[in-house]
Order: structure tokens, then sequence, then C-alpha cells
């Protein structure tokens, strides 16, 4: 598997290309700019990438800017956003296959009251959105945002094994393992 972050937009969100194979699947939306559409889209031309699925973790405009173009870019993908996710009591989890992937679709509300954590078990890997970041979490200050629900989103994740790499919509890689010593929302 090859993940390949692009930085976009004013507030630095990262757009992700994960990639297994020819395949890959794209998690947010942030391209702002048409030097940011070109750079993913170099990027998959030359990697010789089908996109199977957009993956969306929550509304913000810095995640979903980009939605318009990456779907009239690539009509043949599958977009699954944050709001088009079904849990129920028999799946709680829901699993997407995408790219050779199964990925865990994990409900954590607080940054927004919609955010979903894409998880990759047998990858060891997690895309956090805006919920975990390095030694930080996402803001609770805008509407949908609520401090004592992501507390609860963020005590859920903290269960994951510590090796687990933690990909943020904003800054650097981390593990769970990290956040759980050095991250004083934890």
């Amino acid at each position: 598997m090859t993940i390949k972050c692009f930085v976009c937009n004013p507030y630095m969100q990262n757009t992700y290309v994960v990639s297994t194979g020819k395949q890959c699947v794209i998690i947010d939306a942030g391209m702002y700019t048409p030097d940011e559409q070109q750079a993913v889209a170099e990027y998959i031309r030359q990697q010789q990438l089908q996109v199977e699925a957009i993956l969306i973790t929550h509304g913000h405009p810095d995640h979903i800017c980009g939605l318009p173009w990456l779907e009239q870019t690539y009509p043949n993908a599958h977009t699954r956003a944050y709001n088009t996710i079904t849990r129920t009591s028999e799946e709680p989890e829901p699993v997407l296959h995408y790219a050779g992937l199964d990925i865990r679709c994990l409900f954590t509300p607080g940054h927004k009251e919609d955010c979903v954590c894409y998880y990759l078990p047998e990858q060891g890997v997690l895309f956090s959105g805006d919920t975990l970041f390095r030694e930080s979490v996402g803001r609770t200050d805008m509407p949908g945002g609520d401090y004592r629900t992501l507390i609860q989103s963020l005590n859920e994740l903290m269960r994951l094994p510590d090796a687990t790499t933690v990909y943020a919509g904003h800054s650097e890689p981390t593990t769970i393992g990290h956040e759980k010593r050095f991250n004083p929302f934890i």
C-alpha cells in the first residue's frame, strides 16, 4: 500500500491518495486551486491509477472544496461521504471494500456531528480527518461541534493498537501510542 499526501488550500488540509497496485481511493477533497487539482491528477496519471472511491471524513469546506472537481474528473469513482455511510445494529462499523482494502468506518462525532474516521486494520492505518491530530484534536467551537462528544470519540480511537499510524486531516502523521503518551486531550 502506498499513501501519498497532498497539502491543500489555505487551511493546509491533507488530501490522501491511497493505492494498492493500480487501484486507489482518495481520502478527503481539499483541492482548492487549479495547481492543487493538477498535482493530484498528475500523480494519479503518472502512477497509472484507477480511482475507485472518494472517501470524505466530514463536511467542512476545507475537506470537500475539491469534491465537484474530483467527481467530474473521475466519474466512475464511488463517492462515500460521512453522510452516505449507514450504521446499523448489525454493522456498527460498516466496512467498505475499495482498491483491495477493507476500510472500517468509525463514527467519531465531536469536531462535527457527522465525522467518520477510516480504519484499515490489516495495514494498521487510521485516517482521522479532524478528529485526532498529532498532539491535538479538532476544534469544537463551530456549528455541530461538541467537546464532550469529541472526548468520547477519542477514547474509542485509543482502543486501537498503539502501533496504528494516524494520518490526520491536518499536520503530520502520528501513532495511537504516541497520542496516548503526549496528547493533552487524551
